[in-house]
């Protein structure tokens, strides 16, 4: 039986913090799936799916990581950290025929676009015309998969907190993560301890928000 969300998803979103402190206590393992499962279910170009993650549990591990990014104590404190990468290889043929086949086991993948698929996404990673590197890419589209993973988690009761603060090729040595993977970030996933973070606020939609061209007023 799969692990039931707690909280409505409008709660969730309107609840998450990024946890500054942890508790010790442990993630059952089922909600951890659970949690994980409905974050891949995130959007990707061509429905690539670049992201990989390094779930680590291990308090030896943590500390090591937690090395790596500053002595920043929420890694070594949250009983779960994903370290989330991008895969920079998923152009490659064999690869995009195993996207292909699981759009065929799903029923929703024809011959017509299994073609477009083989002849398009080689000349998009080629030329990159949305995008100034490949590394960008891979970015954009783990990042749907974190935001999901976040939202995901609090519905659960679980907080996170994503993390820019590490230094990388320190990550890649330790964990044994290939060249073709960047790191996107650092999840730690657990339990907030007190004194919890307060909302910060956000501009308002007419600040960030403009109607058909930039700089055009937005009103609601």
């Amino acid at each position: 039986m799969k692990a039931q969300p707690i909280i409505g998803l409008k709660e969730a979103i309107e609840e998450r913090r990024a946890a500054r402190s942890f508790r010790p206590d442990s993630i059952p393992e089922e909600v951890l799936s659970e949690i994980l499962r409905l974050g891949v279910r995130a959007p990707s170009g061509y429905n690539l799916q670049p992201w990989r993650f390094i779930v680590v549990k291990e308090q030896e591990n943590k500390e090591k990581l937690k090395a790596c990014a500053f002595n920043q104590r929420q890694v070594s404190e949250a009983p779960v950290v994903l370290i989330c990468c991008g895969d920079r290889l998923v152009y490659q043929p064999k690869y995009i025929e195993s996207v292909i086949q699981l759009g065929i086991e799903a029923q929703a993948m024809n011959q017509a676009f299994a073609d477009y698929m083989r002849e398009q996404i080689p000349v998009l990673f080629e030329y990159h015309p949305c995008f100034e590197s490949v590394e960008a890419w891979t970015n954009r589209h783990t990042m749907l998969a974190v935001a999901h993973i976040m939202i995901a988690a609090k519905s659960f009761g679980i907080d996170s907190c994503p993390m820019e603060g590490f230094v990388t090729s320190q990550v890649k040595e330790a964990f044994n993560i290939p060249e073709n993977l960047d790191i996107c970030c650092l999840l730690p996933l657990g339990y907030a301890a007190e004194p919890y973070k307060l909302y910060g606020g956000r501009f308002s939609l007419e600040q960030i928000c403009y109607s058909e061209s930039y700089g055009e007023s937005y009103k609601l």
